[in-house]
C-alpha cells in the first residue's frame, strides 16, 4: 500500500582524504580507508587501506590492513594483508606484510619481513578433501554396499 523504503543508516562510512596542497602532522587513527595526496608527518594507524597518491609525501610509520604506495613514504610500514607499490611509488624504510607487490619502477630502500599466512584447515585438524562429483560419489557408495553385503 505505502511504498516504505528500509533505511539502514543515514550515514555511511566515508574515506578520509588529505588533499593535494594540504598537510597534516601528528597521530592519525581511522576505521575507514585513508588517501593521502598531500603531506603527512607523524604516525598512522588505520583499520582499512592507506593509499599514498602520486603527489603524496608521507614521513610516518604506517600500520594498516593494506597499504598502496604511488607517492613517497619515509618510515617503517606494516600491513596485515598486502603492500602494493605502484610504478611511481617509493618506500624509504622497512616493510612487514603477508604479501608484497612491487610494480616495475617502484623503489624500495629498506628491509622486508614477510609474515606467514595461516594455512586453511577444517575444524578438528583433518585434511581438506578434494571435491568429487556426483558420479564418483555414487560409484564409491555402490562399491561400499557391495563390500558390506
Amino acid at each position: 500500500m505505502w511504498n516504505k523504503r528500509k533505511q539502514l543508516s543515514p550515514f555511511k562510512p566515508t574515506d578520509t582524504l588529505i588533499g593535494h596542497g594540504g598537510s597534516l602532522e601528528g597521530k592519525f587513527h581511522c576505521d575507514t580507508n585513508l588517501r593521502i595526496e598531500g603531506a603527512f608527518n607523524g604516525e598512522i594507524h588505520c583499520s582499512g587501506t592507506v593509499t599514498v597518491g602520486e603527489q603524496g609525501i608521507v614521513q610516518a610509520s604506517i600500520v594498516a590492513e593494506e597499504i598502496i604506495i604511488a607517492g613517497k613514504v619515509f618510515g617503517n610500514i606494516t600491513a596485515d594483508r598486502q603492500i602494493s607499490m605502484l610504478g611511481t611509488g617509493q618506500l624509504h624504510g622497512d616493510a612487514a606484510t603477508g604479501s608484497l607487490l612491487i610494480m616495475e619502477g617502484g623503489l624500495l630502500n629498506g628491509n622486508v619481513a614477510m609474515t606467514e599466512q595461516p594455512a586453511p584447515s577444517k575444524a578438528g585438524g583433518s585434511e581438506i578433501q578434494p571435491k568429487t562429483n556426483k558420479k564418483d560419489k555414487r560409484a564409491h557408495k555402490q562399491q561400499d554396499t557391495r563390500e558390506a553385503g
